[in-house]
């Protein structure tokens, strides 16, 4: 025994056995994740249930248990029609079932707010909207919204030309306010030419708005008549429909399609009900530049940082206790670096700059407050240490006479570091920055105080100069699972959601981290060095 534990066998054993179990651990993550978010779009059937005290319960069938209190089995419902009975959700006792069936007419409509209507379709109102040559409701409720497309398409060109109009006026207000402050006197007929101009915009500004609530009113009087499993009616207006299914009489490439269209909303729309429905796009965005920008200005400093000990400080007292308080900022809970940058940056630079180049907009902040540049900029902090060790490791890894051998040669220490040590460092660099990324991804807390928002009216990019805007909030996924999940009125109903961005920002990091090890790999063939 003593023989074989001094060959080191079991020692390998164990490493061996803990890697699969962490790779175990992992899958099986990845595997929830991705069956609940995966699942979550795939459009479910519609059961009609009648109970045996004579009521009826139409919905999806979500989930099966044991019931707790009578032993049996009980089913989870999604009823919807949340503004009709207060909640989303219903158990049934499989015991109080008396008959079960698929209605083929069932049919399930996305609304805009107030969630899912589950029911039957009773009639559409579409006088002058369509003529009706068919008594099939489904059949002229399809019509109709074809029909109503341009129309809404016409009211979204009014919100943008509205939107462009604010823009100017809101330009021509901080112009204004510029000129009062450098000098209300002197600068009294450029103030007044400005404010005529504005008054102007806003003018046209009132005229579009009252042309886009005329044609609002107008488009209101669309309406489908709903019939719920207990009998109720219910009016949708048409405009607030987002998308309207029956899932039964769905064949199996209409499903693919339906599934198709809810994972491009996903991705390309922006988020609805307080983020549990819609799509995700602006969070998406945000944490993609978020971590670029991080990207950005963690790389240089932790390069520069590792080289500079690495290879021209002396060895002494100082560089150690540098050395040591680079090691333990990487271990700083990172809510500590969120106060920071909300201090440093927020506080001490943003009202610094405010204070230089906007006084006339005070007290309202610019850089004052939280943004995507503090943000960004908070994070690298919180990251650079990694670089910087990962950096100067890999630097040492290099053996001695590859320097010694470019000196002899006659180049200099610059030259040296320039030609020959920093190109063979550059996958040690990598992995730095890899792992950087990845935590500067998924971290949540210190974006809580330095800029991120539950909802960004506005993306951080458009097509206003400077089209880039360092100074606006924005979102990210890591805050939206964590607002969804536990900060949602209906925590429920917002499940799925949760498991959907958990699932987007997973992908998001491996994506990021495929590209650095790709580059990483290409830089390790073609500068061999140590098995750093």
């Amino acid at each position: 025994m003593k023989t074989y534990l001094k060959t080191g066998e079991p020692f390998v054993l164990l490493t061996g056995a803990a890697l699969a179990l962490v790779l175990l651990m992992t899958m099986t993550l990845i595997g929830v994740v991705m069956t609940n978010g995966l699942g979550y779009f795939w459009p479910r059937e519609l059961v009609r249930y009648e109970l045996k005290d004579g009521s009826v319960a139409l919905g999806q069938l979500v989930a099966s248990e044991k019931n707790p209190d009578t032993g049996g089995h009980r089913l989870q419902l999604k009823v919807s029609n949340r503004d009709v009975f207060g909640q989303d959700f219903r158990w049934i006792d499989e015991q109080e079932i008396s008959s079960r069936s698929i209605p083929k007419n069932a049919v399930l409509i996305e609304r805009k707010e107030h969630g899912n209507y589950v029911g039957f379709l009773k009639n559409v109102q579409a006088e002058g909207l369509v003529s009706e040559t068919t008594g099939d409701p489904w059949e002229l409720l399809t019509r109709a919204r074809s029909a109503l497309q341009p129309r809404v398409e016409a009211i979204a060109e009014l919100k943008e030309k509205m939107s462009d109009l604010n823009h100017e006026a809101e330009q021509l207000r901080l112009k204004i306010l510029k000129l009062e402050y450098n000098g209300r006197q002197q600068n009294a007929a450029s103030i007044g030419e400005l404010t005529a101009t504005r008054e102007n915009i806003l003018t046209r500004f009132d005229a579009l708005n009252e042309q886009m609530s005329a044609r609002q009113t107008e488009l209101a009087a669309f309406k489908a008549e709903l019939v719920d499993a207990g009998g109720g009616l219910k009016e949708v207006e048409l405009t607030e429909i987002v998308r309207v299914q029956r899932p039964n009489s769905m064949s199996l490439a209409a499903k693919i399609a339906a599934y198709a269209e809810r994972i491009r909303e996903l991705l390309l729309d922006d988020p609805r009900e307080s983020n549990t429905e819609g799509g995700l796009f602006p969070a998406i965005f945000g944490t993609v530049m978020m971590v670029l920008l991080m990207s950005v200005f963690s790389l240089p400093f932790g390069v520069i940082a590792a080289v500079y000990l690495r290879e021209y400080a002396k060895d002494g007292l100082l560089t150690r206790m540098v050395r040591i308080a680079v090691n333990n900022l990487a271990g700083v809970p990172s809510i500590v670096y969120g106060v920071f940058g909300l201090g440093f940056f927020v506080y001490g630079i943003g009202g610094s700059l405010d204070q230089l180049f906007f006084p006339e907009r005070l007290p309202t902040p610019t850089f004052g407050t939280g943004g995507i540049l503090w943000s960004s900029l908070t994070l690298a902090l919180l990251t650079v240490p990694v670089v910087i060790i990962a950096t100067e490791e890999s630097l040492a890894s290099i053996p001695r006479g590859i320097r010694e051998g470019s000196l002899a040669l006659g180049a200099t220490k610059f030259q040296t570091l320039t030609r020959i040590l920093l190109p063979m460092a550059t996958p040690g660099i990598m992995t730095g920055l890899i792992l950087s990324m990845a935590r500067a991804a998924g971290e949540v807390a210190p974006l809580m105080i330095v800029g991120v928002v539950k909802l960004a009216p506005t993306l951080p990019f458009d097509g206003y100069f400077p089209f880039f805007h360092m100074d606006r909030k924005f979102m990210h996924l890591g805050f939206h699972i964590y607002d969804v999940g536990f900060q949602s009125p209906n925590v429920e109903a917002a499940k799925p959601m949760v498991y959907v961005t958990t699932m987007l920002l997973i992908a998001i990091v491996i994506v990021a981290s495929s590209l650095a090890i790709r580059f990483r790999t290409r830089m390790r063939k073609r500068y061999v060095t140590s098995n750093f």
